[in-house]
């Protein structure tokens, strides 16, 4: 055993308020790091072009929180890790506090860096998606878990104001972000080459944030919508183009343009020759023939719409009534018209839904794919991430594997009995299914174009790792076949967590993976609230009462 990572789970004792006070008055040593790989032996280094495009994957609120650090006069440091290195190493060794911003594929070792910081004495702070989801897991290894965060806040944090263990939340949603400029130190660390952007560097902003759809698997799906004031954007578009005239841009709104003609207005009065390229993800319901035109007009050279699903959802795609081979009919059709528009297009699915059965979705994905080879066929497998109808369903139907550990709660893993299909089932369809969209004969249809350099890197990486997923996938489906005690997990009874996924974890954790142990390796779940939730169409149908104003904003123009 490696004696540097060992360490207890005891709790730092709680500062006292005159401590606290003290210890505001001078500048701390603040870490700021975002997890964006989930290994130690990164499985994304081992794939030609991934690692070089996995950093482009940085949040803007990690960046926020050390730029509010930074204007609080604390001494910051801020990193992102990609697999490119110990990720320790990143961020100095003597720090007063750490911030860590993860995803939910990222919590073990997220986890495993907690109890070093915290043998060191120093003040552990977990944010970003998992922090959301799960904050009951998160409050057994960090200080202070936040699931929604402000300046107020992190001055609070920063003050000793808030007593550990806590979860925490800002009174409301962020109101405002640091500039583009502000965060440049940030964007420059996170995503360019030597100071400057590279081919493959994303300058990141919002047009704004939350959501206005309600989709039952998402966790926006109760968010509150706001877009960011114009002339804040058209700040940071004017700053980038001058500085950065051909940097890319990336949107990451969870729905951007939803008041579209507003946000392409504050596009178009940037002059036509100053304009950077962007990439963005929407709502087909607001792409009318006009608005795709403005799209080319602004330079949007990548777009990512949700299709999810082949039989609900419909009020995401203009075709609440169509399903089946009607709705591949419609979406196709939708899909040619932008590609006369927008060069890089990226579909996003989600399979195995309580209203998928049979081969039915993945035929009509497969035809959808072969009629749309230009499209990347996003596929995922539905997840239960804390906090939305579909976790709570499950907690409350006996569905959720409740000892599967929520770092496995991604590709190619199930962490949920599925209505309609048996596991191993449902892998042979869905390798079938990812097979035939990442075949020889469509990847090069797809890579060799006149399109953008850089989107034909994209989709050779994204290719790569599909393929990866693709190998581990078969190795799954193999022993689910031989081992019952794994089909005797997935049927939901209750045993011990299989030693294929322990196994899994230790691979990707590296040496981090003996400061798991098998107790922290079984999550905490928080129980749902006894009011009824709604699944499926029935939940597609539902409208949040705040959205009133927004379903007369996304309404197409003609």
């Amino acid at each position: 055993m490696n004696a540097s990572l060992m360490t207890t789970d005891r709790h730092p004792s709680h500062r006292s308020k005159a401590g606290a006070e003290n210890r505001s008055l001078r500048p701390k040593k603040v870490g700021v790091i975002e997890l964006l790989a989930y290994t130690v032996s990164s499985e994304w280094l081992s794939l030609a072009l991934v690692d070089r495009l996995k950093r482009q994957y940085y949040s803007i609120m990690p960046q926020a929180v050390s730029v509010w650090c930074r204007e609080l006069g604390h001494d910051v440091t801020y990193a992102t890790y990609y697999g490119q290195a110990d990720p320790l190493s990143l961020l100095p060794d003597d720090l007063d506090i750490v911030f860590i911003a993860a995803s939910t594929q990222a919590s073990a070792l997220a986890y495993a860096l907690a109890k070093i910081y915290r043998r060191r004495g120093t003040l552990t702070v977990i944010g970003g998606p998992h922090a959301k989801c799960f904050p009951e897991d998160c409050v057994r290894f960090f200080d202070v878990t936040v699931t929604r965060c402000d300046r107020d806040l992190v001055s609070d944090i920063l003050a000793g104001r808030i007593d550990p263990p806590s979860i925490v939340a800002s009174a409301r949603p962020p109101q405002s972000f640091p500039a583009v400029e502000e965060r440049l130190p940030e964007i420059a660390l996170a995503a360019f080459a030597r100071g400057r952007p590279a081919a493959t560097s994303v300058i990141s902003l919002f047009g704004s944030i939350g959501c206005p759809y309600n989709c039952n698997f998402c966790t926006d799906w109760n968010s509150v919508y706001a877009p960011v004031p114009p002339e804040q954007l058209r700040r940071d578009l004017i700053f980038v183009s001058r500085r950065f005239p051909q940097a890319w841009l990336g949107f990451q709104d969870p729905n951007f343009g939803v008041r579209f003609d507003e946000t392409m207005a504050v596009f178009d009065s940037i002059p036509e020759g100053r304009r950077n390229p962007y990439l963005m993800q929407c709502s087909l319901t607001i792409l009318s023939e006009a608005r795709m035109r403005m799209l080319a007009k602004t330079r949007c050279l990548y777009v990512a719409p949700g299709v999810e699903s082949w039989s609900g959802y419909g009020n995401k795609l203009k075709m609440k009534t169509s399903v089946g081979h009607d709705r591949v009919d419609g979406i196709a059709r939708n899909f040619l018209e932008l590609r006369r528009h927008v060069r890089g297009i990226q579909a996003n699915f989600v399979l195995g839904l309580d209203s998928d059965c049979g081969s039915s979705p993945f035929a009509l994905t497969e035809e959808f794919v072969r009629r749309v080879p230009f499209v990347w066929p996003n596929l995922n497998i539905i997840t239960p991430y804390g906090g939305t109808p579909v976790y709570d369903d499950m907690v409350r139907q006996g569905r959720l594997l409740r000892r599967m550990p929520l770092a496995l709660y991604c590709s190619p893993y199930l962490a949920l009995r599925l209505r309609n299909y048996e596991p191993i089932e449902f892998y042979s369809r869905l390798i079938d299914l990812l097979g035939a969209s990442t075949s020889a004969r469509l990847t090069a249809r797809r890579i060799l174009t006149r399109d953008h350099v850089a989107l034909n890197l994209a989709r050779l990486a994204q290719t790569s790792a599909v393929r990866h997923d693709l190998n581990e996938m078969r190795r799954f489906r193999t022993e689910l076949g031989r081992d019952a005690g794994l089909r005797a997990f997935h049927d939901g009874r209750d045993v011990a967590l299989p030693e294929l996924y322990n196994h899994h974890l230790n691979t990707r954790l590296g040496r981090y993976a003996e400061l798991l142990s098998a107790r922290d390796r079984i999550p905490v779940h928080k129980e749902p609230s006894r009011e009824q939730s709604r699944t499926g169409e029935e939940f597609d149908r539902g409208r949040r009462p705040a959205a009133a104003d927004i379903a007369a904003a996304i309404a197409p123009a003609a």
